[in-house]
């Protein structure tokens, strides 16, 4: 045989032999996240494999690329008017996120857990929430009518609302207690003092309590032409966070739960993050 024919044989063996390396059960390829660090083979780490090993990836993953939680919000062909309950059909079909996590820590307060819902309309966008509680921290005794500053101080629950997401500095705050106190506020964090009082939303609320279930409800209703925004369609998207603040004033027994995740260990305990808002996505009805 000529020699250049056993070279070539020997050539397309050695290749055959390095595919069949290369490419064997279980090998897999370095990936690198989008920061430029590598995790090495990807399915493969503390000795795990398959599924296993690809969960060890995501989760590694998560702490450096994680994704915007969303909410939708379906819409309605009629409107409704508050009234705190939310066993009537308006709600009982409305799809719902849950949070339990503290803001700052990512600590687990299942005892306040918190579920949220939303609906739209051509006019109004609609929010509703569940509330667990052990104990009720309320300004007691107050007329619920007039807006109450520092209302974070006490229970409350805060939707956080930017309707206009190329300008994440800007965006709407409500807040309402469990006895139906309530709170707006136009924030721009590009200007001092960033939170103006003076903004009006004219959104309506309306909350119940049942004391024996521990458990507390709020329905909003705000006006979409109040926040500066855009006819909402359908696939429209916005920024939005939602928080609960619950339990005693001060001390290990104040809880401050966040949907989308804030930075860990934040010095000024400040919910403000645009960076750590979620998606509503406003979809059509069924």
């Amino acid at each position: 045989m000529p020699l250049q024919r056993i070279l070539a044989l020997c050539f397309i063996f050695a290749c055959l032999l390095a595919g069949a390396f290369l490419f064997r059960p279980g090998a897999k390829a370095a990936i690198s996240n989008p920061n430029g660090q590598s995790y090495g083979r990807a399915a493969v780490m503390d000795g795990k494999t398959g599924a296993d090993g690809r969960q060890a990836h995501d989760v590694k993953q998560s702490a450096v690329n994680r994704e915007h939680s969303v909410i939708f919000s379906e819409f309605s062909a009629v409107d409704v008017v508050p009234d705190g309950n939310l066993e009537r059909e308006f709600w009982t079909r409305a799809k719902r996120i849950h949070f339990d996590e503290a803001g700052f820590s990512r600590s687990r307060h299942t005892e306040a857990r918190t579920l949220v819902a939303s609906r739209w309309t051509r006019q109004y966008l609609y929010l509703a929430f569940w509330c667990h509680y052990q104990n009720l921290n309320i300004y007691d005794g107050e007329d619920p009518a007039p807006e109450r500053w520092q209302l974070w101080e006490k229970d409350v629950v805060e939707a956080f609302i930017n309707p206009t997401p190329d300008r994440p500095s800007h965006y709407y705050e409500f807040e309402i207690a469990p006895n139906n106190q309530w709170l707006d506020l136009e924030i721009d964090l590009t200007q001092h003092p960033f939170n103006n009082e003076k903004w009006n939303s004219g959104f309506s609320h309306e909350t119940r309590v049942d004391t024996p279930q521990h458990f507390w409800t709020v329905e909003m209703r705000i006006p979409i032409a109040s926040m500066k925004a855009a006819a909402a369609h359908p696939m429209t998207e916005w920024r939005v966070n939602f928080y609960r603040c619950d339990g005693a004033e001060s001390g290990a027994s104040r809880r401050m739960l966040s949907w989308g995740a804030l930075p860990l260990n934040l010095p000024e305990h400040s919910f403000h993050q645009p960076a750590s808002f979620g998606i509503i996505r406003f979809i059509p009805g069924s």
